[in-house]
């Protein structure tokens, strides 16, 4: 058994099955990655895929469970070349962080320009994606760390830490009736069309809450995953947008009115992770830190330490969470 057979059955299964796509990603040839899957299901004596024709066509149930180890076994791997590197150069690497578009636009901007100041030769990779995408991307290892606010639930493989909270405003144009009221209420929201993120994006649950909580159906007539998709069709007049707060820029969203939400809906917290076991570079502490002051490096050590999702809800419980 070699570790480059584990590399291969792991990487067919992250593409799909498709070992055409998986041998452009490696840089190697199809017919080389089939034959040493091959030589692999021979030694252990079990198939690992099964097989129509030529085609891979699904994983067998103890190929699911090889998959498993084999992934330990390679993120081992990958923790044995991180403790190298850090003794060897402390301040080169890579850093892959997986979020959504709202986090990558607004959040992380200053945080990520201060730590390519600080650390030059640390290659930053980014990728967007849905909450589901990133949890994915975080539990095989495909990214260091997952930012995220939905869909917690999801990021079971992983050890996640509150960040900071944050609360929606309501984007109108200047003329819009809604900037007459004193102070805004549920109904009346209600009674606009409305331009929002798509389900499963950025607190969208919380809005959908504080609906249904009233008994109201909000008439939702477009979505997005992008807050400047949603400006731009404010601006159309398609309805009224309700983003995230962050995602106003009083300068170059002169033509629009921030109207503040933060006592319709709840406040939604960001979070960031990774998967237990990972070793951490002495620039992955930094990086959290920097976005998330409280997350020291003796509260993240203190964190990884807990294994339980309600003793570390209970560890975070007393930390005041700075407000986006």
């Amino acid at each position: 058994m070699k570790l480059q057979q584990l590399r291969y059955i792991w990487e067919v299964a992250r593409h799909e099955l498709n070992v055409s796509a998986t041998a452009q990603s490696l840089f190697t040839s199809q017919p080389g990655i089939s034959k040493q899957i091959r030589l692999l299901e021979d030694e252990l004596g079990v198939e690992i895929f099964s097989r129509s024709g030529k085609h891979l066509t699904r994983v067998t149930p103890a190929g699911e469970e090889i998959l498993k180890i084999a992934g330990d076994v390679l993120r081992k791997i990958d923790s044995i070349k991180q403790l190298s590197q850090e003794y060897s150069d402390p301040a080169r690497g890579s850093l892959s962080i997986a979020t959504t578009h709202t986090q990558a636009r607004y959040a992380l901007p200053p945080v990520i320009e201060s730590f390519i100041d600080r650390y030059p030769g640390v290659a930053l990779h980014m990728h967007q994606g849905t909450p589901l995408q990133i949890s994915e991307m975080a539990a095989d290892g495909s990214v260091d760390f997952a930012i995220a606010t939905e869909a917690l639930e999801l990021f079971t493989d992983l050890l996640m830490m509150p960040c900071y909270r944050w609360n929606r405003c309501i984007l109108v144009p200047r003329d819009h009736p809604l900037t007459e009221s004193r102070k805004l209420t549920i109904e009346e929201v209600a009674e606009h069309p409305i331009v929002t993120y798509v389900f499963g994006f950025t607190g969208r649950s919380r809005l959908d809450e504080a609906f249904n909580d009233k008994g109201l159906v909000p008439r939702v007539v477009f979505t997005a995953t992008d807050a400047d998709v949603i400006k731009t069709y404010v601006r159309l007049g398609l309805g009224i947008g309700i983003v995230a707060h962050m995602a106003y820029d009083p300068e170059e969203d002169k033509d629009l009115v921030a109207l503040d939400a933060s006592h319709l809906f709840k406040a939604s917290v960001t979070s960031i992770g990774f998967r237990r076991g990972t070793y951490l570079r002495g620039y992955m502490y930094d990086f959290m830190e920097r976005f998330a002051p409280h997350l020291t490096r003796d509260v993240v050590d203190a964190a990884c330490a807990i294994h339980g999702r309600e003793e570390l809800e209970q560890y975070f419980a007393g930390v005041k969470l700075p407000e986006y």
